[in-house]
């Protein structure tokens, strides 16, 4: 089964670069200096944040389906990042090297299966989840803190968010 790790869209994150402190906090965003690596996961580079680089820390809708799965978390997103162009098939180390929550949708959004599972195992664990009929996407969630990390889908027939 082929698939695609999709980032979150730059685009959607440019303008927070020239916001204030006063603006990005009545967004409920914080502006951080990355002072561990690896740590500061980024959802747009799907890169870990190298240490002195600034980071958004923000809430994100990333499961906006009108069911009771509809989801936001923190997340974090560097400065300037441009999207990642992972190959079909490709699991970046920021997954691979952290434990990883998958949870399968249906076209409707509702959750139709689970599995917690090494990053390294993910690929499989993909794989697998598409075996099932019912499976439309898969979204990745860091296990421990809980937080999305990106969304799955069939290669070659990619939907937008």
């Amino acid at each position: 089964m082929s698939f695609q790790i999709r980032p979150l869209p730059a685009d959607a994150f440019t303008e927070l670069s020239a916001l204030g402190e006063a603006e990005l906090n009545r967004r409920l965003v914080q502006r951080c200096v990355v002072d561990s690596h690896p740590g500061y996961p980024c959802r747009v580079s799907l890169q870990d944040a190298r240490m002195g680089e600034t980071v958004f820390l923000l809430n994100y809708t990333h499961h906006a389906a009108a069911t009771p799965f509809r989801a936001s978390h923190a997340i974090y997103v560097r400065e300037g990042a441009a999207s990642a162009d992972l190959p079909q098939g490709e699991v970046p180390d920021m997954i691979r090297q952290r434990i990883i929550s998958l949870r399968a949708f249906d076209s409707d959004g509702m959750l139709v299966n689970a599995d917690v599972m090494n990053g390294i195992d993910v690929a499989a664990g993909i794989g697998t989840l598409f075996g099932h009929p019912s499976t439309e996407y898969i979204h990745l969630h860091f296990a421990k803190q809980g937080c999305f990390a990106a969304r799955v889908d069939r290669a070659p027939f990619l939907t937008e968010f």
